[in-house]
């Protein structure tokens, strides 16, 4: 009973400490700002917006500590040899990294910037004197560097199961330029978590762990803490080439190939020390592999979100839509609206017309095969049933590919977006 008593006691100081944390809002702020840019880019894009910004926040927030509560499980076997000038350091690290580029708020990044800047501390020691920052060196110098890359590791673990189960949800549709110059539709996949980590880690003074963990098991003999630690994960990707699906399940499975990898580097650094810049260097290096092959794969393949002859491509279903209840899917085609086949927006407006009280739709699967939907047509409905049809050359905006910093996100203006309408010829 005492033990039960002792920790929850531990845990509760531990939530306290979490909840005190400025990192922690940090984090569920810059959620707040993505989510904000994302509605603001849709409404640009299609006059409506597809997402909402507080049941999505919270909803993020709380899985947030569902991933962070299995990572914690995890690292308590593991080990987690973690000082709160670590976590501070970490956080510094990532909020300058992420001024360049907003992916880099993964802690891939920063812990492997980290590791770099203490092998080489380590290997020319004249630079410990010469520096000014003390308190830095010395943070740096105590970070335990196997227990960062194991928690990694395993963060992406969790990040892959959440991209999996969540990853299509936070899909925008986006309006993109092709390598051909042509305008098509894609998908944004973005999502972000502030997970909340409570790390067993070993201190000075009380009662052994339990158990022994995996890395530093001996530094437990002589008392252990909880420590609550925030943290963000989250992915970028962009896919004009697969289905939402589809891609969500490519990026899982290349998280988890990361995180196995670092896993055996992680053993590697335990046990040699003088792989540290080694394992640094790849911590950084096979993340941005990940990166490198999702735009390779995109740029071998076709768009998906064209219109062809057979009809008109959808790309987005509006949440609550007439589209939506009938059952219809992104990557479908309507080729059939009220008997009529239609190939282009105004065709498709002039076959809705003709019957303003009931549409009957041949729609052409995602394997190609026809299906028929009926449904009446209400007052006050979406124009389009709550279609969002693939791009033609009459839109007026388009997102180029392009990395985006951290301010980009706090003004009001959406930024990376171009127009597409003629500009009027100079005399």
């Amino acid at each position: 009973m005492g033990g039960l008593i002792d920790w929850g006691f531990r845990g509760l100081k531990a939530l306290a400490e979490l909840l005190l944390n400025p990192f922690y809002y940090v984090g569920i702020l810059f959620i707040v700002l993505q989510y904000r840019r994302q509605i603001l880019l849709e409404r640009k894009l299609f006059s409506v917006k597809l997402h909402s910004l507080i049941s999505e926040t919270w909803r993020t927030v709380l899985w947030g500590w569902i991933g962070g509560l299995a990572a914690s499980a995890v690292m308590a076997g593991i080990g987690a040899v973690v000082q709160p000038e670590a976590v501070v350091l970490l956080w510094i690290v990532s909020l300058l990294l992420i001024w360049a580029r907003v992916r880099f708020l993964c802690w891939a990044y920063a812990i492997g910037v980290l590791g770099i800047l203490q092998a080489v501390l380590v290997n020319f020691p004249a630079l410990q004197e010469a520096l000014s920052w003390r308190w830095a060196v010395d943070s740096v110098l105590a970070l335990h560097m196997p227990s960062l890359f194991a928690l990694v590791a395993v963060l992406h673990l969790i990040e892959a199961l959440l991209v999996r189960r969540q990853g299509t949800r936070f899909g925008t549709p986006v309006f993109v330029e092709s390598k051909r110059g042509k305008i098509v539709g894609g998908y944004q996949l973005q999502g972000f978590w502030p997970v909340a980590l409570f790390l067993t880690v070993p201190v000075q003074g009380g009662a052994p762990l339990p158990w022994t963990p995996l890395l530093g098991g001996d530094l437990y003999a002589g008392g252990w803490a909880v420590l609550a630690l925030p943290v963000m994960i989250g992915f970028t990707d962009m896919t004009t080439s697969r289905l939402p699906r589809e891609k969500v399940q490519l990026s899982s499975g290349l998280l988890v190939l990361y995180a196995a990898l670092l896993l055996l580097l992680t053993a590697l650094s335990a046990w040699w020390a003088p792989s540290l810049l080694a394992v640094s260097l790849l911590c950084i290096l096979l993340h941005e592999a990940i990166v490198f092959y999702s735009r390779w794969d995109e740029s071998r393949r076709s768009p998906v979100f064209v219109h062809g002859n057979r009809g008109l491509k959808i790309l987005g279903i509006l949440p609550g839509s007439p589209a939506a209840e009938l059952g219809l899917q992104v990557g479908e085609s309507l080729y059939k609206v009220n008997g009529m086949i239609v190939r282009t927006r105004q065709e498709l407006h002039h076959a809705l017309s003709q019957n303003a009280a009931f549409c009957r739709l041949e729609i052409l699967n995602l394997a190609g095969e026809s299906k028929f939907v009926k449904r009446a047509i209400f007052s006050g409905e979406h124009h389009l049933l709550g279609i969002i049809l693939a791009p033609d050359e009459d839109v007026l905006y388009y997102t180029k590919e392009r990395p985006l910093p951290f301010w980009a996100y706090l003004g009001r203006r959406v930024r990376g977006l171009s127009d597409n309408r003629p500009r009027p010829k100079s005399m």
